[in-house]
């Protein structure tokens, strides 16, 4: 089942959509994109965007010099967004499975090169899985960042490709991910329904399940930044679906090794306003805002969150573990109770 469920997905992207204009839902669709980012979207070439089927915004900041794995690229619509932001001297990597859209991707190539000024390409679209990037010759710590816009809900394994995701990052670096969940499991019967699936609804994870299942390998604190409640605009994929609750989360975690509780260390973060285009304030997740120069006391994950990953530069953090006050007081996102505005279920500290 899972081969012929990655041929549904290869065919549906490949053939069957065409534009944006072909879904039958409203859920890749993206809202709140910053104006940086605006700015550079408006220099890329029509075809890229038009092929675009994300559902949020997948760019963390602070990834000038980074390299960047975009997970299923698509047609390349963010990896040309991150070429930019990583400048000249940064690498993008775009792996997708279909080679319809990487076809559309490879094609701008030359064309975006030279509109950014840029001496050679530092971007590159490469076939493969993203349940084992070994097809597409990611080596163990190799990246500093992986992103992914709409994607990991298509996978036919999503236990190998989180292993995959950590495997690949190097020690500190950060998952950055927009895409779909649900409030409840999905039943089978839909999970088989090939249009619900290529429409990033069936296979869309609950909440809980993807916390158990980043515990599982190993990754025990996550953070949302983002969230969002999916409307369908399809009155017979409503319908069908009924009552359950899709989300656009964005979330972040971070290649490190971290408790699985938020434990108090006394630990004191202050954010000192340098990363670009954020001089006033840095959000982690949806309840850390540090205000430039402004002292917060964290627990321990949080500070090695901003201390032992690329943000180090930019927070000055007093304090280490040798101490211990026990579980820190700090609470979780709140859950989703129904309404469109409610943020989805979250986790971390």
């Amino acid at each position: 089942m899972e081969q012929l469920t990655q041929q549904q997905v290869r065919q549906y992207y490949g053939q069957q959509l065409q534009t944006q204009q072909d879904l039958q839902t409203n859920a890749c669709c993206t809202d709140d994109i910053p104006a940086e980012h605006k700015r550079i979207l408006a220099q890329l070439e029509p075809e890229v965007l038009e092929k675009y089927y994300g559902c949020g915004v997948a760019v963390p900041p602070a990834v000038e010099g980074c390299t960047v794995l975009d997970l299923g690229s698509g047609s390349g619509r963010d990896v040309y967004l991150l070429s930019k932001l990583v400048g000249e001297h940064g690498r993008v990597i775009g792996v997708d499975m279909t080679e319809e859209q990487l076809a559309v991707a490879r094609r701008h190539i030359g064309a975006h090169t030279e509109r950014f000024g840029y001496a050679a390409p530092n971007v590159e679209f490469r076939h493969g899985y993203i349940e084992d990037l070994r097809t597409a010759g990611l080596e163990d710590n190799s990246v500093d960042i992986v992103v992914s816009n709409c994607v990991i809900n298509l996978s036919t394994d999503k236990e190998a490709t989180y292993r995959e995701i950590f495997r690949v990052l190097k020690p500190g670096g950060e998952l950055h991910i927009a895409d779909v969940f649900a409030d409840r499991r999905i039943p089978e019967s839909l999970r088989q329904d090939p249009v619900l699936y290529g429409e990033c609804l069936s296979g869309a994870l609950y909440t809980e399940d993807f916390r158990r299942l980043l515990h599982q390998i190993g990754v025990r604190d996550y953070r949302l930044t983002a969230s969002r409640r999916l409307t369908i605009g399809n009155p017979e994929i409503e319908e069908k679906v009924g009552n359950i609750r899709f989300y656009s989360l964005t979330v972040r975690a971070f290649k490190l090794e971290l408790e699985d509780r938020c434990e108090d260390h006394g630990q004191v973060a202050t954010y000192l306003g340098t990363l670009p285009g954020q001089p006033h304030a840095f959000v982690l997740d949806d309840h850390h805002r540090f205000e430039t120069g402004r002292p917060m006391l964290v627990c321990g994950n949080t500070a090695a969150m901003v201390s032992d990953t690329r943000y180090g530069a930019h927070f000055r953090v007093t304090g280490d573990q040798t101490q211990h006050f026990g579980l820190f007081d700090c609470g979780p996102a709140p859950a989703a109770t129904g309404s469109a505005d409610d943020a989805a279920p979250g986790c971390g500290c």
